[in-house]
This record gives structure tokens, C-alpha cells and sequence, in this order.
């Protein structure tokens, strides 16, 4: 199997992490719905939030959030993920259920960028709570390659400076210093999460 997944085992993958995402957040308490995550300033129900919102906003909403935010991308993410967030945590697990089975993308993204938002969100939404989150090596392998050519949109990581060459599946990119170690691992790295990717190389050193 090449990096890049077949369109229908990669929206397979898709609806399972969603499905099994929303088995965890219906299990989590008041507390812990208000976690910190690494995301800035979102908590655990603004990640999770966000995660609902490509595949159910109609390009109308999409563009009543873009002039909210004076066309800043970055801006619109992060805001309509704040006001989405305001609706009660069984609403959003509810919302995140109702596009398990969804083929409907962002605006201006590809059925990659669904697999690689709830990949790694899962991640950020599972380590905030000191939790493990196993990855499919393969769709974590799609979205690596993904990030390492992203071009449109823009990727807002910077590309590390080394050659990296996943350990449990077969993929490599990149020159310089080798980084080897879990594909998942890697992926956090690419996508700017260097503690939560230490997580994971340290669960392989230990032979996790």
C-alpha cells in the first residue's frame, strides 16, 4: 500500500476515529470537558467542536464566518470553533456523530485534510487528558505525506531540517540528520507538536 489511501479506506478511517472519538468525549466529565489542550487557547471542547464543523457548514456559513474574521483564515478557524463550542458538550458529541458517514469537506480542502484534522486532533484532545489514543498506521502515513506536499492550503508548519523514516510502516521523507520512529510520532512532529510527538517516541523506546 502506497502513502496515499484509496478514497474509500481513507473515509473508512475517517468515520471510525470520528465514531470512536465521540465514545470518548461522551464519556468525559464537566471537568474535563474544560481541559487546556496545546491548541492555543482551546480547551478539550473547542477541539472537539471544531472537528464538527468542515463537514456541516454550507458555504454560506463558511463565508458569514469569513467576514466575521476580515477574511483572516487563521482567524475564522479559531473563532467559529470558539462559538461552536458554546453549545452544550451533548450537542457537540451529537454533531460529531452526525457526520460519521459524511463525504462532505471544508471549503477548499480535500477528503486528506478530514483524515489529518481528526487524526491529529484526536491526539491533541486525547494527550490533554492523559490519555492514549492508538492511530491507524496507515491513515497516519496519509497524513504525513499530506502535510510533508501541502501546498494548497498553505502548510503553516515549517518542514524539520531531517530525514525522517517511520519504524512501523514503510515511509520517508526529507534529508539531513535521521529522526527515526512510530508514524504517528512522526506526524505530531510535522504538524508542530514536538511534546506530544516525544510522547510517542518515548511509548516506542519503552516497547509500547
Amino acid at each position: 500500500m502506497g502513502a496515499v489511501l484509496e478514497t474509500d479506506e481513507l473515509w473508512r478511517i475517517v468515520d471510525r476515529e470520528r465514531a470512536s472519538l465521540a465514545d470518548l468525549l461522551e464519556g468525559l466529565s464537566p471537568e474535563e470537558w474544560e481541559t487546556p489542550t496545546r491548541c492555543g487557547d482551546w480547551r478539550v471542547r473547542d477541539v472537539a467542536a471544531h472537528l464538527t464543523i468542515g463537514a456541516r457548514y454550507p458555504l454560506t456559513a463558511v463565508l458569514r464566518e469569513a467576514a466575521r474574521a476580515r477574511g483572516n483564515f487563521d482567524r475564522m478557524i479559531h473563532d467559529s470553533a470558539l462559538r461552536e463550542a458554546r453549545s452544550p458538550v451533548a450537542d457537540i458529541v451529537a454533531n460529531l456523530r452526525s457526520i460519521v458517514g459524511s463525504r462532505r469537506t471544508a471549503v477548499m480542502t480535500t477528503p486528506r485534510e478530514s483524515l489529518l484534522d481528526v487524526l491529529v486532533h484526536g491526539q491533541d484532545i486525547a494527550l490533554a487528558l492523559g490519555r492514549t489514543r492508538e492511530v491507524p498506521p496507515e491513515g497516519a502515513r496519509d497524513a504525513a505525506d499530506r502535510v510533508w506536499t501541502m501546498r494548497v492550503p498553505p502548510r503553516p508548519w515549517p518542514l524539520p531540517k531531517s530525514r525522517l523514516i517511520a519504524t512501523d510502516i514503510d515511509w520517508s521523507r526529507g534529508t539531513g540528520e535521521e529522526i527515526r520512529g512510530p508514524i504517528t510520532a512522526l506526524l505530531l512532529l510535522l504538524t508542530g507538536r514536538p511534546e506530544a510527538a516525544r510522547v510517542w517516541f518515548e511509548r516506542a523506546d519503552a516497547g509500547h
